[in-house]
């Protein structure tokens, strides 16, 4: 047979796999109706295991086993995507444990966060919620979700994301350990600036105080100097150290408002290379609200250390056309290798899309954790 024959017989086949194909779905509707009259659950490991050994053994090769293994398990997850849409539709997802609100401010809210006084933190507060609030700081991120945890204060203004250093893990770890929740986030432009006390020169200076990232963020410009580098729990505290301890030998890289309020004055400002350094900031409290209006929903799991987990897990929002913003991992304590996901992607808890994704990823990821609408 000649090239054009070869393919027209392939395009039979292929008819004959898609008339095939429409058929299995038409069984699978009726496969989820059954479930839903009997309250079986979609997932059924043991039997999709089974139906993989099955249809490998019908193979003459380790390719076409390799290759039967991998459509199966797609067109098995497919499936299972097609029930768990019908199911919605029936009304059989469960609500989500969360409530919309049109509101978080309601001029009475207490807020944390940490850090001294002209935090980064402290700015993304105001600017978030503005300056006619009750706040106080704290010296930790834990301490920050203690306070609402225990309801010294109603939310909890955290950094977790900077454009140039990346993710803050700490405050990641502590979404999983606490109950509680993202509903807002805060992007704050961050310009650092060489801060000293009044009279001293650039000249003088011997030690700088700063966050580990903020020297990383000003590692260019702190290699032009020959400076001991002191790490601190956040930039407002190291202003705050050198403004106390009066040496002129001393310096902090902070921001320009963080030597406003402790007295400092400017020797050099910008010194972090990038003109668009930002960090992003959430807001979170214990409450499991949303504003109406939000669009960007949070999430974490676990999935087990096999060949194509991950994809699994993932093809949820491709399949509810549901759109990633970005993923990241961080290791689960006391299990060496294994790994926790996070997850943020567009969204809103009352979607029927993301109901019926997060019940395919509950299903069968391992410990799913909505971290939060916003």
């Amino acid at each position: 047979m000649d090239l054009l024959e070869l393919r027209d017989e392939i395009d039979a086949i292929d008819k004959q796999i898609v008339e095939l194909y429409e058929k299995r779905i038409g069984i699978c509707k009726e496969v989820a109706d059954y479930k839903i009259k009997n309250g079986k659950k979609v997932f059924d490991r043991v039997r999709e295991e089974e139906k993989i050994r099955k249809v490998k053994a019908m193979t003459s090769s380790d390719f076409t086993s390799r290759v039967v293994e991998e459509l199966f398990e797609q067109i098995m997850s497919v499936s299972r995507k097609l029930q768990y849409q019908i199911l919605s539709e029936h009304g059989s997802v469960g609500r989500l444990p969360f409530m919309g609100v049109d509101s978080l401010n309601d001029g009475k809210v207490r807020v944390v966060f940490q850090g001294a006084e002209g935090a980064y933190s402290q700015a993304a507060m105001v600017q978030y919620f503005g300056d006619k609030i009750q706040s106080f700081h704290v010296n930790t991120f834990r301490d920050a979700m203690s306070a609402i945890e225990e309801g010294s204060a109603d939310f909890a203004v955290l950094p977790i994301e900077n454009s140039t250093a990346g993710i803050i893990s700490e405050v990641y770890d502590l979404l999983v350990e606490f109950e509680n929740y993202i509903v807002g986030e805060q992007i704050i432009k961050i310009e650092h600036c060489l801060l000293g006390v009044p009279g001293a020169t650039m000249d003088d200076i011997r030690t700088v105080y700063s966050h580990p990232q903020s020297l990383m963020q000003s590692a260019r410009f702190l290699g032009e100097h020959d400076w001991k580098q002191v790490s601190m729990q956040n930039n407002a505290f190291a202003a705050k150290k050198v403004m106390e301890d009066g040496d002129k030998t001393q310096a902090a890289i902070a921001s320009e408002y963080a030597g406003k309020i402790h007295g400092l004055e400017i020797l050099k400002k910008g010194v972090n290379q990038s003109s668009t350094n930002s960090t992003r900031f959430i807001i979170v409290t214990n409450q499991k609200v949303f504003l109406k209006d939000a669009k960007k929903i949070s999430i974490c799991f676990e999935i087990p250390h096999e060949s194509g987990s991950l994809y699994h897990m993932l093809s949820h929002f491709i399949y509810n056309n549901l759109n990633l913003c970005k993923i990241e991992s961080r290791p689960i304590e006391d299990r060496n290798w294994e790994y926790r996901f996070f997850v943020d992607f567009e969204g809103n808890l009352a979607d029927g899309a993301v109901k019926n994704a997060l019940r395919g990823l509950r299903d069968e990821a391992r410990n799913m954790k909505i971290l939060g609408n916003y």
